[in-house]
């Protein structure tokens, strides 16, 4: 079990000292689901939200929420990212309740002493809070879903995959 790093020996919050720590390559990917009624989704599709371009929005509230990790979590350093991608995709298949739903993927990026996780979650989080705030008018039953890391790559531990966990 992984020692929990961010409290001190006297059991007080602490942000980690990375000043040690080399700096690498380090990317992280993280994905979310937003399920939503099947004409929801075909408004989004065809441009019908009266707030405007719905996934337009959303990537750059995305975008913005990475940059923005560590005003939001309180033991997150300040990182310099070198990218961040978001990638929107439809489920189209109905779930149990009906619902389809739009999946998103952000990938965050930087050379750095710490990982960009929490970068990446931020970033698929904001991107499904976008899209609901944009849509709740037509659809307050959309549900978030499975927000999860993905992969992270970089630092002393290397890689790590979901699915692939010992």
């Amino acid at each position: 079990m992984n020692e929990l790093t961010h409290f001190s020996d006297s059991g007080r919050a602490r942000m980690v000292d990375v000043s040690e720590k080399t700096s690498t390559q380090r990317v992280a990917i993280a994905s979310g689901v937003l399920r939503m009624q099947p004409a929801t989704l075909e408004r989004i599709r065809d441009g019908k939200i009266a707030k405007g371009d719905v996934l337009t929005v959303a990537d750059v509230a995305a975008v913005m929420a990475a940059k923005r990790t560590p005003d939001m979590i309180p033991m997150c350093h300040s990182i310099a990212l070198s990218g961040v991608e978001v990638e929107f995709s439809e489920i189209n298949e109905a779930d149990a309740q009906g619902c389809v739903g739009i999946k998103v993927v952000t990938t965050a990026s930087c050379v750095g002493q710490t990982g960009v996780e929490m970068e990446a979650l931020c970033a698929a989080n904001v991107a499904l809070l976008t899209i609901y705030d944009m849509c709740k008018a037509v659809d307050r039953g959309m549900r978030i879903e499975c927000v999860q890391l993905e992969e992270k790559r970089g630092g002393k531990s290397g890689v790590w995959k979901r699915g692939e966990e010992k």
